[in-house]
C-alpha cells in the first residue's frame, strides 16, 4: 500500500467520524521518524477513541497495523505510528495547549529560509 493511499484512508476515516480540523503534514527532509503527521481533535474523550478504532479498523482491513500506540488509555492524545505516517489524534483542548502545527510549520518556514 503506498503511503498517498494509507493517507486518503487516515483522512476518510476522520472525516467519517467527524473529525476537527484535519490537517496533513509533510515532513520529509525535517526528521526521519516520518514522511507525514495526520493531526485530528475530537470534542470528547469518546470521540477520540471512536476516531482512533476508525483509523486502525480501516488500515488493518488492508493490513497496515500500527508499528507502536501511545496514550490510549487517557483519550486526551493517542498517537498511531503507521511508519511512514503519525497520526496524532487529539482531544481538543490537548490540541490547543500542545499545537503541534506551530511547531512544525515554524521548523519548516526555518528550513525553507536557510
Amino acid at each position: 500500500m503506498t503511503t498517498q493511499e494509507k493517507l486518503d484512508i487516515i483522512v476518510k476515516s476522520c472525516e467519517d467520524k467527524k473529525g476537527i480540523d484535519i490537517k496533513v503534514l509533510d515532513i520529509k527532509g525535517m526528521t526521519s521518524i516520518a514522511d507525514y503527521f495526520v493531526i485530528v481533535s475530537g470534542n470528547s474523550s469518546s470521540q477520540v477513541d471512536a476516531l482512533t478504532r476508525e483509523i486502525d479498523e480501516k488500515l488493518s482491513e488492508k493490513g497496515e497495523k500500527p508499528q507502536n500506540q501511545e496514550g490510549k488509555n487517557s483519550s486526551r492524545w493517542i498517537i498511531l505510528d503507521f511508519g511512514d505516517i503519525i497520526v496524532h489524534v487529539f482531544h481538543k483542548d490537548e490540541r490547543e495547549y500542545y499545537n503541534l502545527e506551530r511547531l512544525w510549520e515554524e521548523n519548516h518556514e526555518t528550513k525553507e529560509e536557510e
